[in-house]
């Protein structure tokens, strides 16, 4: 059983940007699994938003292409993600878990983020 800490949402207007951090409460958790981001929107379901491989190979959804950007801090053992330009419709809960992780797995709490208009 591993415990995901999301951090770094809040309120912030369009254009501007967030910074995300997770942690694990097993440091190893990160370091071995393909790491991701999602969201979940109110009435919608949770989406991939961004992920990251051993190799720090990343991929993201193509509605974040060019905003955001996950990267892993193997001294810290996070996984951040910088939110730039953000936009109203980025509006959501974020959370972190290894890549394709499934409903029924350890989820965090995950971190609000607002952007008005």
């Amino acid at each position: 059983q591993v415990q995901l800490v999301e951090s770094g949402g809040g309120l912030v207007q369009a254009g501007e940007s967030l910074r995300l951090s997770c942690a694990a409460s097993r440091s190893i958790f990160i370091r071995v699994n393909a790491m991701a981001w999602y969201r979940q929107a109110p009435g919608k379901q949770r989406d991939l938003v961004a992920s990251i491989s051993g190799a720090d190979w990343t991929n993201y959804a193509d509605s974040v292409k060019g905003r955001f950007t996950i990267s892993r801090d193997n001294e810290k053992n996070t996984v951040d993600l910088q939110m730039n330009s953000l936009k109203p419709e980025d509006t959501a809960i974020y959370y972190c878990n290894r890549l394709g992780a499934r409903p029924w797995d350890d989820w965090g709490q995950g971190t609000q983020v607002t952007v008005s208009s």
